[in-house]
């Protein structure tokens, strides 16, 4: 997607070799017009998946994934990353983030999820598929199906999104970067 590109490259800033730093325009401080062209592309490229709801991880997930439910015209799930207690038949996976360094436990309600769901995972990064693999896991519980997954940035080099497709997943990302460096954001091909 272009526009997401040039805004990488205009906005982006490349703290280190694998870590890109977009908190000003999706992942803190976010510009809705550029979140609702990414709804828009997400509801293109999945149009023939019929899925029914959409799957994503608090917090930076959750503002692609409603812009792509809007234009979707479907609900959508965050999963929480600690349990409220008014929240009985957790559906539970461990994710470990490789930004903040430590290990944690996502929950989904399990009234959220049936075995019926066609189910679309909208995430903000995919690196090395940590939370995306306690996606699967969480839908897997469920019964449901996963119908696709979609991920504003991919950091190609780190692998997740080879090992996704490699499980049969179809995977659409909108920006696939293949190196970072100090001042380098090289995008794939």
């Amino acid at each position: 997607m272009e526009l997401l590109k040039q805004r990488i490259l205009q906005d982006g800033k490349c703290l280190s070799e694998g870590v890109l730093k977009v908190d000003n325009f999706i992942n803190h401080q976010i510009d809705p017009q550029l979140l609702m062209s990414i709804g828009i592309e997400f509801a293109r490229r999945f149009a023939y998946a019929r899925a029914t709801k959409i799957l994503t991880i608090e917090a930076s997930g959750i503002a692609p994934a409603v812009m792509a439910g809007y234009c979707m015209g479907i609900p959508v799930i965050f999963a929480k990353k600690s349990q409220p207690c008014t929240m009985n038949n957790a559906l539970q996976s461990n994710v470990h983030s490789f930004t903040r360094n430590n290990d944690y436990t996502i929950t989904v309600n399990s009234d959220f999820i049936k075995p019926t769901d066609r189910i679309l995972v909208i995430d903000d990064f995919l690196a090395y598929g940590s939370a995306a693999n306690a996606l699967i896991n969480i839908v897997e519980q469920a019964g449901a199906t996963i119908v696709g997954m979609g991920f504003l940035i991919e950091k190609d080099f780190q692998n997740g999104g080879k090992m996704l497709r490699e499980k049969g997943y179809t995977v659409e990302s909108l920006a696939r970067i293949e190196a970072l460096g100090k001042d380098l954001i090289k995008f794939c091909d």
